[in-house]
């Protein structure tokens, strides 16, 4: 079993969060997603041994507070059982405390993904060796994830690492695990949610708690390599929307997403909060972490 199908083991109702999945101080919000998509998927089976459809091809999904290292309870509840679409809904708590609330639809996607009447084209990238790979050595706070990833950012959307952001609101880079396991559909929601936030392309960093989540699985990503376009044309008051597209090795959309999260910007027009990074010049560091909880600072959802 890999760590990440491991992160996803649920007995009796509980689940381990490890501490390979932590940005910061909290559990990354794509495990949470995925675990609560697995707890949905089950629950489904559970009640109808022979489904009709077992595919997620939707989730939304409400963060109300950081999840830590450590047990946690998973509750699921069959909404609806269709014969077309299904629906089932997911709490994730801790010590009492409810971390995510999360809902999700199942389809089959042996009927949903084709025909493909029109369809985003992937971004123009360089090869994933002609990109920078991301790591987590030389930065104060933890951020396990990255060792779990092998993330490999494009150089054109990677400035902010440098203190250079382009202040164009996107960020692309290839992304697969780091042990070789491939992507599928349980994988998605938490490689929708792995990246840093397209807010670091703004000069902005650190506090980024997603509010809401919502994400579409269009399609069973072939092995390989995946690859991620993160954008946002809105930024107003203290929040911002990410939308995030994933295409697999066969350049075909898999899944994507929107969230809406909380950001700092910097003080002034033109003043950036972003500095060089030691020891990697440009990869992601702690203080892009999105946390879960707005009370949270430290993390990433």
């Amino acid at each position: 079993m890999t760590e990440f199908d491991d992160a996803l083991t649920i007995t009796n109702g509980r689940a381990e969060l490890g501490e390979g999945w932590i940005v910061g101080q909290a559990v990354n919000g794509g495990v949470l997603m995925a675990l609560a998509t697995r707890a949905a998927t089950e629950a489904l089976a559970a009640h109808d041994p022979a489904p009709a459809h077992i595919d997620p091809v939707a989730f939304t999904t409400t963060f109300l507070t950081a999840a830590q290292p450590g047990p946690a309870e998973v509750t699921a509840e069959v909404l609806r059982a269709g014969r077309s679409f299904s629906t089932v809904a997911v709490t994730i708590g801790q010590t009492g405390r409810t971390c995510l609330t999360h809902t999700t639809t199942f389809g089959d996607l042996d009927a949903q993904s084709e025909p493909v009447h029109r369809a985003a084209e992937p971004p123009s990238m360089p090869d994933p060796e002609d990109c920078i790979r991301a790591e987590r050595k030389g930065f104060g706070a933890p951020i396990t994830l990255l060792d779990r990833l092998d993330l490999r950012i494009d150089p054109a959307t990677a400035g902010w690492a440098e203190g250079r952001p382009a202040r164009d609101g996107e960020l692309r880079a290839w992304v697969r695990f780091a042990d070789g396991r491939e992507p599928d559909t349980a994988s998605l929601p938490f490689f929708l949610d792995a990246l840093p936030p397209v807010s670091v392309t703004l000069g902005a960093e650190g506090w980024a708690p997603t509010l809401s989540f919502s994400g579409h699985v269009r399609g069973r990503p072939a092995p390989g390599w995946l690859r991620i376009r993160l954008t946002t044309s809105n930024v107003i008051g203290g929040l911002f929307e990410e939308d995030a597209t994933i295409w697999d090795s066969r350049d075909r959309v898999v899944a994507q997403s929107r969230q809406l999260a909380g950001v700092r910007m910097p003080a002034a027009p033109g003043a950036s909060s972003t500095a060089p990074r030691a020891g990697m010049p440009a990869a992601p560091g702690a203080s892009s972490a999105r946390p879960s909880d707005p009370s949270q600072p430290d993390g990433n959802a």
